[in-house]
């Protein structure tokens, strides 16, 4: 378990993290998203005892970091893939890694494989691909075998096969009963993966629920439908007190109705549907919503004026 208690940090006259208080469970894996510069990194090397906050508290299985005896055992973490030295072999690496927390070298035979890069054990790090890198950070991670893990964007640079199998790791790992804390900019990956999430903004935090919650309260959900009769339907719903909103592409949306009712309503009828589906936002929808004015890095549109206008209008929504 992870928990953060009023944790800041400030550097000069910039607040970097801003009062974060939330508790990462085990069993479940957490999402911890933000825009870039949200304070995401900052928060997760604090965690670790990388950086030292400025103001409040962070417990790892309720003692700080820096008393951790043999910290590996512990926490395992994967911040930044090219965190090693390049002249050493995948092999060596752990192997240091290993005998500097007191773990058996039959443990990095063990991670190497785990990860798919026995072939390549001994092989200098430096001539790795991205994808590989991450797989040997991931080991290192793995490699006290710990209650506790942290990733900070580990499908980076990897293929869809190891986008499948670090997906497929990390739901393993917390259906052991270990706490997994992922922190990602896919929100489609993060959408199969996580069950929790936690979101900051500007250092803040913004939401701290399960996954389907946090979409749920942030996002439009609707019952859209399509039928040859549509005039007739409209006259059945109005008639119900169904309020209906008829879009440009001959579709009508029902905010927050149940399709069980109006299909229900439309067989009384005798209408025929194309179609009744209940639509909900995605996650990166979701994410869009709630973060729009915590985004401190704004890219600017070469698209049409029309297709400003649109977007000005989806953000004040």
């Amino acid at each position: 378990m992870i928990e953060l208690e009023g944790l800041t940090k400030r550097y000069g006259e910039k607040v970097a993290v801003n009062n974060l208080t939330f508790t990462v469970r085990p069993g479940i894996v957490t999402g911890f998203l933000g825009p870039n510069g949200a304070g995401k990194s900052t928060t997760m090397r604090m965690m670790l005892g990388l950086d030292r906050p400025t103001a409040g508290d962070v417990r790892i299985d309720g003692k700080h970091y820096d008393r951790l005896k043999d910290p590996l055992k512990y926490i395992g973490a994967l911040l930044d893939a090219k965190a090693m030295h390049g002249g050493r072999s995948a092999y060596n690496h752990l192997l240091c890694l290993a005998q500097s927390n007191g773990i058996a070298k039959k443990r990095v035979h063990e991670v190497l494989d785990t990860v798919g890069l026995t072939a390549v054990a001994r092989k200098k790090a430096k001539g790795f691909s991205l994808g590989m890198g991450q797989r040997l950070g991931i080991a290192g991670a793995l490699l006290g075998d710990p209650r506790i893990l942290m990733f900070d964007e580990p499908v980076n640079g990897l293929d869809p096969e190891g986008i499948h199998w670090i997906r497929n790791l990390m739901k393993s790992l917390a259906a052991q009963g270990r706490t997994v804390f992922v922190s990602s900019h896919l929100m489609s990956e993060m959408a199969l993966t996580a069950e929790h999430l936690v979101v900051i903004g500007q250092g803040r935090l913004l939401a701290d629920t399960t996954m389907a919650d946090f979409i749920a309260r942030n996002s439009r959900s609707y019952v859209r439908i399509r039928t040859p009769q549509r005039e007739r339907l409209l006259d059945v719903l109005y008639g119900a007190g169904i309020t209906v909103v008829q879009t440009g592409s001959g579709t009508l949306e029902v905010d927050g109705g149940k399709p069980e009712h109006i299909g229900e309503l439309a067989a009384q009828h005798q209408i025929v549907l194309h179609e009744l589906s209940p639509q909900q936002a995605s996650l990166e929808e979701a994410f869009m919503r709630l973060t729009a004015e915590s985004v401190e890095y704004h890219a600017h549109s070469d698209a049409p004026p029309e297709e400003q206008a649109w977007g000005n209008d989806w953000r004040r929504s």
